[in-house]
């Protein structure tokens, strides 16, 4: 009888063995791919940030250069003009050329940081996301084997009870 108690021991050492490194493999395969969904979305919110800012830079190099040529313009027809509505007219289009690069520029700006915020954001969403996926996963495990440790033990403990009767 006690033969058979041993075999039923040594049954719940190894299913307990096999539910520890069924544990270990879960939550390791689950850092894994937690680290490369890290690593990918930061790459990602990288990339974006590097490509709104290029876009910025481009729109205001644009903006500043069609001011300039508006500018020009403005001096060179001032300075060749002996009318006065002339001159009056290209102030005008002086003024609102500044206004509306002022306000391109301002717009860029504003479109920058809601692209920035939305996109840290949705980084930082899938971060949380990820990491509740772990938790849940290591959690998991442990409660998978405590709950095969304890169910073996108890069937354990019903045979040596049976042969003990």
């Amino acid at each position: 009888m006690s033969r058979i108690v041993h075999i039923a021991e040594v049954a719940v050492q190894h299913i307990a063995e096999v539910a520890a490194a069924a544990a270990v493999v879960a939550v390791v395969v689950t850092v894994v791919v937690v680290v490369v969904v890290v690593v990918v979305v930061v790459v990602v919110v990288v990339v974006a940030a590097v490509v709104v800012v290029l876009v910025v830079i481009v729109v205001v190099i644009v903006v500043i250069v069609a001011a300039v040529v508006v500018l020009v313009v403005a001096v060179v027809i001032v300075i060749n003009s002996s009318s006065i509505v002339v001159v009056v007219i290209v102030k005008v289009v002086v003024v609102v050329v500044a206004v509306v690069a002022v306000a391109v520029a301002t717009a860029v700006v504003i479109v920058v940081v809601v692209v920035v915020a939305v996109t840290a954001a949705a980084a930082a969403a899938v971060v949380v996301v990820v990491v509740v996926v772990v938790v849940v996963v290591a959690l998991t495990a442990a409660a998978a084997v405590v709950v095969v440790v304890v169910v073996v033990e108890r069937q354990l403990t019903t045979l040596e009870c049976r042969i003990g009767e």
